[in-house]
């Protein structure tokens, strides 16, 4: 027997952790840059801001770099809009307004244009001035203006005040007399004046780009949507009146058919939560498991959300009809200044609810004692031709009761 057969084997390698995309944090200090860059490459974002410290002071390297990763790094995934702790547009203006101060104290000792001031002292002061107040403008009125801890009345108040900065700083330099040297320090201000109020231009700009966007979408949309309602839609439909409501070609034409119609017409914001829309979803998936065809009508108006004891009622209704009536459901919701009212009507063969036994609590707790606790009525109508379910609750029921907790998930009740 050789030595290596003996020798110790060796342990398998652990494979190294993936490495997490690089992104920006949606709340941030400033851009979400260096949370971002340090999340990334396993490091403290307290070093990489100082890197970006120690490579400005390097030619200004820092200020490129940042820019860089500013642009091209997106956004960490989420909904919300992103938001900064920092108050960027007034540490801009601060020192904007200090300058300003030192400008308004020349111009009362002494004629700086003249040469009691050096030019070059000059042009750095207005020069700064006008960087700082025209920076303030423009990141409350690009950057700012979406940030949610901020909104629109912080970002008109530095508007304002960047503005009269600069008029204020136009009018001081045209007051004296101006040199060769002073030409260029008062168009400075103005071309800083000039972009602070243009700067409003551009997300006008941009809602006009995207309200195109939507505009030329829809007209695709709406021609996409008569091309397949002339085909594919009509062909859905003819699978499922030739198979019949109980085979299963029917039911995945039906369910087909359905995702197709809402992609088609519900366009691209997110369906609400409402009453309608959660039972139309969960006929849908009924739809896929019971040899049934759910059809699902809403009238009126109804506030009445899918969170509510009324949709969970009806949810617990149009399950026990699929599994023990199957073949057309109908499903009706009418909502009313009074209240909402929900019908489920099946066309089995009825029971009577004195025949349920009592340890089946399906119709009489999930259904009946739900609605009571809620405030409103439950009825069960059953004869011969098949059994309707009555829900109804009061609007004001629905004001009374307190703010509703999130209730099952569909899984759980469709199980």
């Amino acid at each position: 027997m050789s030595s290596s057969a003996h020798a110790p084997a060796r342990p398998p390698r652990v494979a190294a952790p993936p490495r997490p995309a690089l992104a920006r944090d949606r709340d941030c200090l400033v851009a979400g840059v260096s949370a971002g860059l340090g999340r990334h490459l396993g490091a403290r974002v307290w070093m990489v801001r100082a890197l970006f410290i120690a490579l400005t002071l390097c030619g200004g390297a820092g200020v490129l770099l940042y820019a860089w990763c500013w642009m091209f790094t997106p956004w960490a995934e989420g909904e919300s809009a992103p938001t900064r702790r920092m108050p960027v547009a007034w540490l801009l203006l601060a020192p904007a307004a200090v300058g300003m101060l030192v400008v308004l104290v020349w111009r009362g000792g002494s004629d700086w244009l003249s040469g009691s001031i050096p030019p070059g002292t000059a042009a750095v002061v207005v020069g700064g001035t006008v960087a700082f107040a025209t920076g303030a403008g423009l990141w409350a009125t690009l950057i700012d203006r979406t940030d949610t801890a901020r909104g629109p009345r912080h970002t008109l108040s530095i508007r304002i005040l960047s503005i009269l900065l600069l008029a204020l700083l136009v009018t001081v330099l045209l007051s004296w007399p101006v040199a060769r040297s002073g030409v260029a320090l008062v168009l400075l201000p103005l071309v800083g004046l000039t972009a602070v109020v243009s700067s409003t231009l551009i997300p006008r700009w941009r809602e006009l780009s995207g309200e195109r966007v939507r505009r030329i979408r829809e007209e695709q949309r709406s021609q996409m949507a008569a091309h397949l309602h002339d085909s594919v839609l009509q062909t859905l439909a003819l699978i499922q009146n030739r198979a019949g409501a109980s085979s299963e070609a029917a039911r995945l034409a039906r369910a087909q058919e359905r995702e197709l119609r809402a992609w088609l017409y519900d366009g691209d914001a997110p369906a609400d939560s409402d009453l309608p829309t959660d039972l139309r979803d969960y006929a849908g998936a009924l739809e896929l498991d019971y040899p049934v065809r759910i059809d699902v009508v809403s009238a009126g108006l109804s506030t009445e959300r899918a969170s509510g004891e009324l949709a969970a009622a009806a949810r617990e209704a149009i399950l026990n009809a699929a599994r023990h009536a199957g073949g057309e459901i109908s499903v009706y919701i009418e909502g009313s200044a009074s209240g909402v009212d929900v019908f489920i009507r099946d066309r089995g063969a009825g029971f009577r609810l004195d025949d349920v036994p009592s340890d089946r609590l399906g119709v009489r707790e999930s259904i009946i004692g739900r609605m009571r606790r809620a405030g409103g009525t439950g009825e069960v109508r059953s004869d011969g031709n098949g059994t309707e379910v009555r829900l109804r609750i009061t609007t004001s029921a629905l004001q009374d009761r307190p703010a509703p907790r999130q209730t099952a998930s569909r899984e759980e009740n469709h199980g």
